[in-house]
């Protein structure tokens, strides 16, 4: 049996019989250095034929919640509550009364203005000062949306297919997570169904104007191509644009957009 009680990471393994090709494989010394990122860590609990960790537990999944809790906490909208213009322009594209969910959906400016369009729209953010905003923003708009407070990476995909799926500047996700995600979202939509994509170049460094510090967790034409290479790609395009979205995202801005049908 091997204890080991990471106090300041707050996680606790009890690995029993933990040996032969697994060991061989991984050593543990390594895998201590894995910790914080959670796809190894599901991989190892798999190799031994463990359930895994509760994904919402881990450090990173506190933190994340933890930051946009603050950022969000403020009485006005960090990103204002008009959607994004990449959500009004592709908008017409979304058949009357669409099914659509909407991933990290923030503080609701985006949710909010479809289903002001009349569509039937499912939203999902793991901040509950996030949700809140947004239910307000819904109430004020005399809109109905079905929010719910959920941590991205265990969010259940399959659960209902939608007509569309909407993820606006979702870039906190290092690529193995980003992976996932894009995974989900395909898995979401019902075959026609459309996705609709929009964040930050790496040239978006250059603006310092919003997004993540991670050139990693950009997006890049090549990327979104071969990401989605198994769907039908309608639109896609990295251009430079001025934005005004509350004080989060404000200047001159490096940006990208996709918009991509399932087969089917």
């Amino acid at each position: 049996m091997i204890n080991s009680r990471l106090d300041e990471m707050g996680i606790l393994f009890e690995l029993s019989e933990v040996k032969g090709p697994v060991m061989d494989r991984l050593k543990w010394s390594d895998f201590l250095q894995t910790l914080t990122d959670s796809i190894y860590i599901s991989h190892y609990y798999a190799c031994c034929g463990l359930g895994g960790p509760d994904r919402r537990k881990l450090p990173h999944a506190r933190k994340g919640k933890e930051m946009w809790n603050e950022r969000f906490s403020g009485d006005d909208y960090l990103f204002g509550t008009e959607p994004a213009d990449f959500v009004k322009r592709h908008a017409p594209r979304l058949a009357p009364a669409q099914s659509v969910l909407s991933v990290a959906d923030g503080e609701g400016r985006n949710s909010v203005y479809l289903a002001g369009l009349g569509h039937r729209v499912t939203a999902m953010d793991g901040s509950e000062v996030g949700v809140a905003k947004a239910q307000r923003l819904a109430a004020e708009r005399g809109v109905a949306v079905d929010f719910h407070i959920a941590d991205i990476a265990t969010w259940d995909w399959v659960a209902t297919a939608y007509g569309a799926v909407l993820g606006v500047f979702i870039q906190f996700a290092a690529p193995h997570l980003r992976a996932e995600i894009f995974a989900g979202m395909k898995a979401a939509l019902r075959p026609g169904g459309l996705l609709l994509l929009h964040g930050y170049t790496p040239e978006q460094l250059g603006h310092g104007t919003g997004g993540p510090k991670a050139i990693e967790n950009l997006y890049t034409p090549e990327l979104l191509s071969a990401a989605f290479a198994d769907f039908e790609i309608l639109h896609l395009n990295a251009y430079e644009a001025e934005i005004s979205e509350g004080s989060g995202h404000k200047g001159r801005s490096a940006l990208i957009d996709l918009v991509a049908r399932k087969p089917g």
